[in-house]
């Protein structure tokens, strides 16, 4: 190849590498996975699939409520104890629906004979029980952990509807209302699981 001629090539491969940069990321392999644009870097946020949040589709009507800023920040912080217990997203979505029908994702105190004997927290959680302190149990990380490790206890748990695997930990008296939850719960977890 003659010098004029790659210089010529070489010219027009700059000038589409420039004009790369200046669009955003080339489209090329390569084993650096830091993306080059700060830009694109900020939107790049992928969202758990739903095959990996709901495997099992949902089981039955779907229930759902608006939620203020507590439950919203009580949900995040159900999803990072799941991250700091190095649970996956379906750990999470089992969490939050248990959550969303033990307590509306709302961190409750002692009812009094409006709530299930000592029952408190996001999962109500029972002292009496060996869940832990009144204390410990209306802390969401330390409750989420509590049920998480619960959870983790459960044998095939990852294959289990989520009614099934929240109520082998909750042993509730009405098993099957947590399925009414699974869908706002994934919603909850794709929306927030990458923030």
């Amino acid at each position: 190849m003659n010098t004029m001629l790659r210089n010529s090539v070489l010219a027009i491969a700059g000038l589409t590498v420039a004009g790369g940069l200046a669009a955003g990321p080339l489209n090329h392999t390569t084993t650096d996975t830091t993306p080059t644009n700060p830009i694109t870097a900020a939107v790049q946020t992928d969202k758990p699939d739903t095959g990996t949040l709901i495997p099992h589709g949902v089981q039955g009507t779907q229930s759902h409520i608006n939620l203020n800023d507590e439950q919203i920040d009580n949900a995040k912080a159900i999803i990072a104890a799941t991250k700091k217990a190095d649970m996956n997203e379906r750990a999470a979505v089992i969490a939050i629906g248990t959550a969303f029908q033990e307590s509306k994702l709302e961190n409750l105190g002692h009812l009094g004979a409006r709530n299930d004997h000592d029952s408190q927290g996001l999962f109500q959680q029972r002292p009496s029980s060996g869940w832990g302190t009144v204390e410990q149990i209306t802390d969401p990380e330390y409750s989420t952990l509590a049920f998480l490790k619960g959870l983790n206890q459960v044998d095939g748990w990852q294959d289990m509807p989520l009614t099934v695997a929240a109520q082998t930990v909750q042993v509730s008296a009405f098993p099957n209302h947590y399925a009414q939850w699974e869908q706002q719960a994934a919603d909850l977890v794709a929306t927030h699981w990458n923030n």
